[in-house]
């Protein structure tokens, strides 16, 4: 099979090999799946860049879609010729989806509905998990204030359609440009506010008239931390799945006095139960058709080294995916 791999850490173009690898097969209990798209995160691009190798080779990417075209004994055959998603390809493990087939642990390989691409499944296992967990961790937003910061990005562009499905009465997201401004809109946001030339906190307490947002879903503790006393609602949640920097710190005492919250999470380690009742209302909106996919570019295989460097860039707004589809 094609696959592309790295056997030491570094810069895309010096690491990253394209070439042949002998194909997989399922064991007990797994199922191969002919990988048609494979999604890019920053994960994947970071793990390359320098986290330890868990072994000689490494075959990047957790996100992918396609079809399941072999199955090892206790899988049921009807599976074969289903279209799947995966999730966690690549977490703890050194085979991903950035080849043409990769062999997973058949929970891992989620049904996706007709209505949804190849390229649209492969935005599912990080980004759209991550937004949806969220969104409906510790409680629903219907009727409350939600700030989704970078709303532009893959996860926030989910987040920001989640929290209008979910019922928010308001949905605020930060942005770095007016083209990111009205993709946001367009998703559905009802204010955006370009963090680059207007005083986010002032314009959350016109927005709110002072009372601040009840949830924020936020991409970079460690930039944004420094504004969460001055936003954030009384007995409000801060949902946070990324930071730019390994440590953050906040103000006690406006917290305490608001009686705030923080919920940490990553999309990797969700509990089993967590991770099927999320599963399972994912699927229940791709179902709906109601949820819209950005994708921003998509590469050749050969060329996944030039996708690495665009997820590095942190230009593209939306998904990039690598196509391996026949």
């Amino acid at each position: 099979m094609r696959a592309a791999w790295y056997e030491k850490n570094g810069a895309a173009r010096d690491v990253l090999e394209v070439g042949s690898l002998p194909e997989p097969i399922p064991g007990p209990g797994e199922v191969r799946i002919r990988i048609h798209a494979s999604g890019v995160n920053p994960s994947d691009v970071k793990a390359r860049a320098g986290r330890p190798l868990i072994a000689p080779r490494i075959i990047p990417h957790s996100d992918g879609a396609g079809i399941i075209d072999a199955v090892g004994t206790g899988v049921a055959g009807e599976r074969i010729g289903e279209r799947v998603w995966t999730w966690n390809a690549a977490w703890q493990r050194s085979n991903g989806t950035a080849a043409e087939y990769v062999v997973l642990p058949q929970d891992q390989a989620v049904h996706l509905p007709d209505n949804v691409s190849f390229e649209e499944g492969a935005c599912l296992g990080i980004p759209a998990l991550t937004a949806l967990r969220a969104v409906t961790t510790d409680g629903a937003v219907f009727g409350k204030a939600v700030l989704v910061t970078g709303g532009a990005g893959a996860v926030g562009a989910y987040a920001i359609q989640f929290a209008r499905l979910y019922g928010a009465a308001r949905i605020i997201t930060t942005v770095s440009s007016s083209e990111k401004a009205e993709i946001c809109t367009k998703l559905g946001a009802d204010h955006t506010i370009n963090y680059r030339t207007e005083d986010v906190v002032e314009r959350i307490g016109r927005i709110t008239t002072g009372r601040g947002v009840d949830r924020i879903i936020e991409v970079d503790a460690a930039t944004n931390v420094e504004m969460l006393p001055g936003i954030i609602a009384r007995d409000g949640l801060c949902v946070i799945y990324g930071s730019s920097k390994p440590e953050i710190s906040f103000e006690f005492f406006p917290m305490i006095l608001a009686g705030a919250a923080t919920r940490f999470f990553i999309v990797y380690e969700m509990s089993p139960e967590v991770r099927e009742q999320t599963v399972a209302a994912l699927h229940s909106q791709l179902k709906s058709g109601l949820l819209r996919h950005h994708i921003a570019e998509t590469y050749a295989l050969d060329d996944i080294a030039a996708a690495h460097e665009s997820v590095e860039s942190g230009k593209p707004v939306g998904n990039v995916i690598v196509s391996l589809g026949r």
